[in-house]
């Protein structure tokens, strides 16, 4: 047998990609103690823990309005599963932590969805689980959002189209149809 055929099988590792954002990030610089653009090992018996604390969180927030631990992730395998999953729990008992649309008070906890947005104060976090198999540690991944992640999105209203086709917010001139213009003439 070759070295090639005698090597361990590689084992991939569950990846955890969270994307951070503060309205105020440029001026506070709350983020500046995070890792970002870095794949980072975290043991699995180990609770990954974000707060202002940095003698018990790993993930800090330089921010005052931030409590000591803001919130925890712990990353288990479900029972008679191979599926790992990470619950997230809020740890402070001054600010709420909205997952996707579950609020959860101090101490309460959830299991994290596969993707979602965790929103405390003006703090958005875009949170999206890359499953894997080692059963030893996983990994975060930090990412800095340039743009809110809850930024509203501009979609085209959906309003009845009268029967002629033509929609009034479409064309802002009313009582006008139209002009049909061939693509090859010039402005």
């Amino acid at each position: 047998m070759t070295s090639f055929e005698e090597a361990e099988t590689e084992e991939t590792v569950t990846c955890l990609h969270m994307t951070f954002y503060h309205p105020c990030q440029e001026d506070k610089m709350m983020f500046r103690c995070l890792n970002f653009c870095k794949r980072e090992q975290v043991r699995a018996d180990e609770m990954a823990k974000f707060g202002r604390d940095s003698n018990v969180c790993h993930y800090n927030l330089m921010d005052t309005r931030v409590s000591r631990i803001q919130f925890s992730l712990q990353f288990y395998r479900k029972l008679n599963s191979s599926e790992f999953c990470f619950e997230i729990k809020n740890m402070s008992k001054k600010t709420k932590l909205i997952v996707d649309q579950t609020e959860l008070g101090y101490l309460n906890k959830i299991d994290l969805p596969w993707k979602c947005i965790i929103c405390f104060g003006d703090y958005q976090i875009l949170a999206e689980v890359q499953e894997g198999e080692s059963v030893d540690y996983f990994e975060t991944y930090l990412h800095l959002a340039e743009v809110p992640i809850l930024q509203e999105r501009c979609l085209p209203s959906l309003q009845p189209i009268p029967e002629n086709g033509i929609s009034s917010s479409l064309f802002p001139s009313q009582g006008k149809s139209p002009t049909e213009t061939d693509e090859n003439e010039s402005c």
